[in-house]
């Protein structure tokens, strides 16, 4: 039942390296085999130390590689400071050695059931060579809050975001207040990221050390919806000390 591949590191910047050398070598290797790779990216402060480290790989063939946009807030505009078009241009996508095959972003701005539509469209129909996700302090995976719904296969889906997790985007400074932050996004189904050959979550912070005890030793739930990784059968998880704080000792199976 539990597939999970557990590494846990002294610190953020530690984890950010790490994680990023995993994403190297799996994107590389579906490169080799295939001679192209499919990506997909989250957001969020979780993310930054790993992207920073991801973009700077030269010998990653970018130009063969098509990335996907894992969610996105519905009505924000795409340069507005919290944006995760914006967050993934600025931090990511317009600084790699060479541009990526093609980068599907998701238009918060259109809409929304005609952007899912959209988005469907493009995604492939087999799994993705990597995603790169992280989890929220209400362990919600993307924009998929509790409960999450597992059995929509959609690829891209339109969610209502909790009190939790809009509160979660003020305390991690990307609004300035609750009322500021979206109550909608676009978000990847569950269905859809679990649809890849690897899964590397990325998940520093002592806020979010519950979530990640109920992620890995609890029942899987749509109540945590990130348990749902211990289905996949290669799910690595990289994890700082203070995330991995509440994980009794029999999880914490450094690979």
């Amino acid at each position: 039942m539990r597939n999970l591949q557990i590494a846990i590191h002294q610190d953020r910047a530690t984890l950010g390296k790490a994680a990023a050398d995993s994403a190297r070598q799996i994107i590389n290797e579906a490169c080799s085999r295939n001679g192209s790779a499919t990506l997909v990216i989250a957001t969020g402060s979780s993310q930054i130390e790993v992207l920073n480290h991801l973009k700077s790989f030269s010998d990653i063939p970018w130009h063969a590689i098509t990335v996907f946009h894992l969610d996105e807030y519905i009505g924000l505009e795409p340069h507005h400071p919290a944006s995760f078009r914006k967050f993934l241009h600025d931090r990511f996508i317009d600084l790699l050695p060479n541009k990526p095959k093609a980068f599907h972003e998701i238009n918060g701005l259109d809409d929304p059931e005609k952007e899912c539509q959209r988005l469907a469209k493009i995604v492939p129909d087999y799994d993705f060579d990597l995603a790169m996700v992280g989890i929220g302090e209400n362990a919600h995976l993307a924009f998929n809050d509790p409960p999450a719904d597992f059995e929509i296969m959609d690829p891209y889906i339109m969610v209502k975001l909790d009190k939790r997790c809009r509160q979660q985007q003020v305390w991690e400074g990307w609004f300035p207040s609750i009322t500021d932050v979206p109550t909608h996004a676009i978000s990847m189904s569950i269905a859809r990221i679990l649809a890849s050959r690897t899964i590397i979550c990325s998940v520093p912070s002592s806020r979010k050390a519950e979530a990640v005890q109920a992620t890995m030793e609890g029942d899987i739930s749509p109540n945590v919806p990130a348990s749902v990784l211990q289905r996949h059968s290669h799910c690595l998880f990289h994890l700082d000390q203070d995330a991995a704080s509440h994980l009794q000792s029999r999880t914490r199976n450094d690979w």
